[in-house]
């Protein structure tokens, strides 16, 4: 079942807000957000958090200094999703601009698996670094760093996801979800760590003159990288991220895009002057995380770090055919998936725990979101690891924090769950292939505990009808062009409207003229050719649709009801 519910927002913000110029839609929309000032809106980069906040921002900016004026070896060592990617290319481009001799290491995810393990600090040493320095992981690599220091390299650990019980005993840590950590921003992604500690290093190397005479490097260059991090890492847009998102697009319309940024967002057939934080999460970053999914990421890294847009696009045509390739795999999987859940009433079931012994553990955490959206449950999916192993990625909804939920199960039955990590939507584990009976049991006995049937009903927040004069094509313009994303999420509305017409277009899309006060409105509902009443309730977004050189305003349905 599916209920709709409107958003509530404050009418004195959303009346401030108008008043400072806002369009009255957006005003509202805004305010339903939490933004209570114009201030919030400026998106100046002399609005973001200081990086004196963040815990041991400067000893590492110290360290890093002394490492570079004493010519020491840094190798980076990256996460395998565009995250990770964005984050490696932060700290490669931003540590060469500062004279660092820097190079990197992102490990195949089907032989290493995640962070800063014992075996990839092996593979690490035989670059011979002075320093290991991790991106967008190692917060959680205990016996990594141990490991690297046994053979006398130092780590510095840079990452944003949640600690465990013990800390890695590395060189210095910095990650504002750190205990101690007084960063107001906990929400930083990977790459947004990586950026603050360019920012942190350049002004270290100030204040020792190292730019006396001479240009400072501009850092405002890696920020379309930044943003691309920000927003497919699905952190939660505060004011702070949505500034490195804001400005990040704005290098990209201005045509100062690095060029495998430039290349991701052509080959995904994107306008570059009208980027959006949307072309970063349907564009360019599935193309990057095909590469991690399906081989391992050293071509996407390759591709953000390529010099000139010829060398860029050739990674960046590499990485679409492995997204061709990766869908392919997903659609082959979900529709098995979905064939064996035929027989099973998701009303009796709490979650899901699905398996299929062909599936490629590269994509099960994109089936585990797919099934989980159309069946509103937490959902696992598991493929082979090899050995007798399975692992496992799953997807939450609202009400259930899954990493907790695994703790939980893992205390209950201690020899079941092999590893895992991750945090309140998402997370992935491993356990024997013999045991993945007993894990769907106990996980559905965990999370009954812990949800209620009312927690099982889809809930679609909305902004509410929208006066049809309103209904132009200049807002969907405004709206499309504001930063949206993760916990700031983009305006969806909901209204009664008369079916005037309705035709299949592309074999499986509904065409559909709307209805509404006597005006009509083009509008598309995709994946669907069953013809609709002749009235409905409908939850739509507003769409900037080109066709033949012409740009009009196109609703475009994400669900129905009889009105």
């Amino acid at each position: 079942m599916v209920s709709i519910v409107t958003r509530s927002f404050g009418s004195e913000q959303a009346e401030t807000l108008q008043q400072s110029g806002r369009h009255r839609v957006l005003a509202r929309i805004l305010a339903a957000r939490g933004i209570v000032s114009p201030a919030q809106l400026e998106y100046s980069l002399a609005g973001l958090i200081s990086p004196a906040q963040m815990k041991d921002l400067g000893r590492m900016a110290s360290l890093l200094a002394d490492a570079i004026a004493q010519k020491k070896r840094l190798l980076v060592v990256a996460d395998y999703d565009t995250d990770g990617a964005t984050a490696c290319a932060v700290s490669v481009r931003g540590l060469r601009m500062m004279g660092g001799e820097v190079d990197y290491l992102v490990p195949n995810r089907f032989e290493y698996g995640y962070g800063l393990t014992p075996e990839i600090v092996a593979l690490a040493a035989e670059r011979k670094p002075d320093f290991i320095i991790t991106v967008d992981n190692g917060i959680a690599s205990v016996e990594g760093v141990r490991a690297a220091k046994g053979l006398g390299i130092e780590v510095l650990v840079t990452d944003h996801h949640l600690p465990g019980d013990e800390l890695p005993d590395a060189a210095c840590i910095i990650n504002p979800n750190q205990p101690g950590c007084d960063f107001p921003s906990k929400h930083l992604a990977g790459v947004g760590v990586a950026f603050y500690l360019m920012l942190a290093l350049r002004s270290e190397l100030r204040a020792r003159g190292a730019y006396d005479g001479k240009p400072e490097p501009n850092l405002t260059e890696l920020l379309d990288l930044v943003a691309l991090g920000t927003v497919a890492d699905l952190v939660r847009l505060d004011d702070n991220n949505r500034i490195l998102v804001e400005q990040g697009l704005r290098r990209i319309r201005a045509g100062k895009a690095c060029p495998g940024v430039e290349a991701l967002l052509r080959v995904a057939g994107r306008d570059l002057r009208r980027a959006t934080a949307q072309d970063f999460g349907f564009g360019a970053g599935p193309r990057l995380n095909a590469a991690g999914r399906l081989q391992d990421m050293s071509l996407g890294i390759a591709c953000l770090l390529a010099e000139t847009s010829a060398e860029a696009m050739l990674f960046a045509q590499q990485l679409d055919a492995l997204n061709r390739e990766r869908r392919d795999i997903e659609a082959d999987m979900q529709e098995s998936a979905l064939l064996s859940l035929e027989e099973i009433d998701p009303g009796e079931h709490y979650t899901l725990s699905i398996y299929e012994p062909e599936w490629h553990q590269g994509v099960i955490g994109i089936l585990a979101s797919r099934i989980k959206e159309r069946f509103h449950r937490p959902v696992i999916a598991f493929a082979p690891g090899g050995d007798g192993v399975l692992k496992g990625s799953g997807r939450s909804i609202s009400g259930l924090h899954l990493r907790d939920a695994l703790d939980l199960v893992s205390k209950r039955h201690p020899d079941l769950i092999l590893k895992f990590g991750g945090h309140a939507m998402a997370a992935g584990l491993s356990i024997a292939e013999r045991d993945f009976e007993r894990f769907s049991t106990a996980f559905e006995a965990v999370v009954r505990g812990l949800l209620t049937p009312a927690d099982l009903e889809a809930i679609l927040e909305t902004d509410g009808p929208i006066a049809p004069e309103d209904i132009d094509l200049g807002l969907a313009e405004l709206l499309e062009n504001h930063v949206w994303g993760q916990g700031f999420a983009a305006p969806e509305f909901d209204d009664a409207f008369q079916v005037a017409e309705q035709r299949i277009v592309g074999e499986r899309h509904l065409k559909l003229r709307l209805e509404k006060s006597g005006r009509r409105f083009e509008a598309i509902l995709f994946n669907c050719i069953d013809q609709l009443p002749a009235v409905i309730r409908a939850v739509y977004r507003l769409q900037v649709n080109e066709y033949n050189g012409s740009r009009n305003v196109q609703l475009v349905l994400r669900y129905w009801e009889h009105a």
